[in-house]
């Protein structure tokens, strides 16, 4: 079988949630499978590290698709040609994004519908063309695959799919992530890990810790890890001496700053998914959450969940992860919640979805 791939969002030291998804995704199923052939479609210079197996052919199609334009340039003529030319099978897009010129069989991974419900927190442009195209892309699309049952349950409601259509592949957390024996001399912190987007709350998360401080009169930092998604979005400064803004972070680096944390904070107010709630659990560190869409889909009874759009609420959730007997107790259930999750399981479904889809062609 000859299956091509939206690699795109490979881009080195540049992996965000769909990247990551794309990347452990990939390196197995390549490797596990040396049986077929696997076509990478990059829109750029590939790095050499993405080329997992040597049964991956990687393709340079320009041009680079990083605007609405170039986005349609892109999947229906650069894609659809080379669909044609590798007389490829099937092909896979990891940011769910198709080619609406093609009649190869297809199957787009549908993360989340954020800009259905908050079209607002991107910019015009974007929301624009995602709320046009993405529920063209749902029906052409031969099969689903999305992160979580709330996130198939909008999908369903919002284009009127099948269900039969969408399976559900959760996410998986990093090799890295693991407990780690906390040094007595270090000034205890908070961690949020992720894009400095809005729909990531990230205002309302600080202003809550601004009010916790005038309870908790205790050392206490609160690290930041994350860049912007958009170049228009709003900038933060920091609203105190104690808020460190350290930009991206990943690998043994970002893990060991998980770990060494007194709770991760994470309360967006949607996701598809939620992978830093997996690697707080993952990590042994109590996580403060939100009661909303897929987030208590990750987190179970594992979690401190906080009403997102309160200050007052996720204030009170912070001082809860800070109550070591609570804590510890959230941090054994964390432990056993992120069992549930791995990417050697997702990658196994992925395939699943991608045999099922070729013996139905």
């Amino acid at each position: 079988m000859k299956i091509a791939i939206n690699t795109r969002l490979l881009i080195k030291d540049k992996l965000e949630g769909i990247g990551y998804f794309t990347f452990e995704i990939l390196n197995r199923i390549t490797n596990a499978h040396p049986e077929h052939e696997f076509y990478f479609f990059f829109d750029r210079k590939f790095n050499a590290e993405f080329i997992f197996s040597d049964n991956v052919k990687a393709i340079v199609l320009y041009p680079q698709a990083r605007h609405p334009i170039l986005f349609n340039i892109w999947f229906d003529f650069s894609v659809t040609r080379a669909l044609k030319k590798y007389n490829i099978d099937i092909f896979l897009s990891p940011d769910g994004m198709l080619s609406l010129k093609t009649k190869v069989p297809q199957i787009a991974v549908i993360h989340d519908l954020n800009f259905e419900y908050y079209p607002k927190d991107l910019p015009p442009n974007i929301t624009k063309y995602y709320k046009n195209r993405f529920p063209k892309f749902a029906k052409k699309a031969t099969s689903i695959i999305t992160v979580s049952k709330h996130s198939k349950d909008n999908i369903m409601s919002c284009y009127n799919i099948d269900e039969n259509k969408i399976s559900v592949v959760y996410n998986g957390s990093g090799k890295h992530y693991g407990p780690v024996e906390k040094s007595k001399v270090e000034k205890p912190y908070f961690i949020y890990v992720g894009s400095l987007h809005k729909r990531k709350n990230i205002k309302r998360m600080l202003h809550s810790f601004n009010k916790l401080k005038q309870e908790y009169k205790k050392p206490l930092d609160f690290i930041v890890v994350g860049d912007y998604l958009w170049n228009n979005e709003e900038k933060f400064d920091s609203i105190n001496n104690d808020i460190y803004f350290v930009g991206r972070k990943s690998g043994q680096e970002l893990a060991k700053l998980v770990a060494g944390s007194k709770a991760l904070i994470y309360v967006s107010y949607f996701e598809g998914f939620g992978i830093p709630i997996l690697e707080g659990m993952k990590s042994g560190v109590p996580v403060v959450s939100s009661n909303t869409t897929s987030m208590p889909e990750v987190g179970g009874d594992a979690v401190i969940y906080v009403d997102p759009f309160s200050v007052e609420s996720i204030t009170k959730g912070m001082l809860e992860a800070l109550n070591e007997e609570k804590a510890k107790i959230y941090i054994k259930k964390g432990l056993v919640q992120s069992e549930k999750f791995s990417w050697d399981l997702s990658a196994k479904q992925v395939w699943e979805v991608i045999i099922n889809t070729y013996k139905a062609i």
